[in-house]
């Protein structure tokens, strides 16, 4: 954020909590959303956005996410509409193509998406009942890390250990920290909590 001059890290988080509102409305899929939330990081740290472009920039990270993740992609008719006709097909598809140009078209990448499917089952125990509540628990911290700027830098494995961690904790599973999610996540306890 510090290349930005008009937009900061609470701006972002709007933005996130925006896209995270649209992508439910969508009803899209996990990784789409984590993509869209490497896009816009990625592209606000190699390039100077003004306010009035940051839902803009935000819509189109959206788009290329679901083209690049989804069976069936909204289309761009979708999100004029669900941006209030904010912003036209043309601006879209012109900051579409900007944000791919500047990212180098790179969208392969470890997102802690990739991780939170693995780790979330090695933290789930034999009891099934209590599988589907350890995973809800487990993406929802790790949604609430989407819109913490703070940990933008951080490793995509250590956000979704972290969320891991937060979970157990949350739902009181003893211990908080196995041998098993060491060895799946390569994180110690110590190493969550430093």
């Amino acid at each position: 954020m510090d290349s930005q001059e008009e937009i900061n890290a609470k701006m972002r988080g709007i933005l996130i909590d925006w896209i995270l509102e649209v992508h439910q409305k969508f009803d899209l899929m996990p990784e789409s959303l984590y993509l869209t939330v490497y896009i816009i990081d990625m592209y606000l740290s190699l390039q100077s956005v003004l306010r009035r472009e940051l839902q803009l920039v935000g819509v189109s990270a959206l788009l290329i996410a679901c083209k690049y993740e989804e069976i069936w992609a909204p289309e761009v008719n979708d999100f004029i509409l669900i941006s209030d006709s904010a912003y036209t097909r043309e601006q879209i598809l012109k900051m579409e193509k900007a944000i791919l140009n500047r990212l180098e078209w790179n969208l392969t990448v470890p997102t802690p998406y990739v991780f939170l499917v693995r780790f979330a089952k090695a933290a789930s125990s034999s009891d099934h009942k209590n599988d589907k509540e350890m995973e809800n628990t487990v993406f929802f911290f790790a949604e609430l890390a989407l819109l913490q700027y703070g940990l933008v830098q951080s490793k995509p494995s250590m956000v979704a250990a972290a969320a891991v961690y937060a979970a157990r904790l949350t739902l009181k599973k003893t211990p908080l920290w196995t041998d098993t999610l060491k060895h799946h996540t390569g994180f110690t306890e110590a190493q969550l909590m430093g």
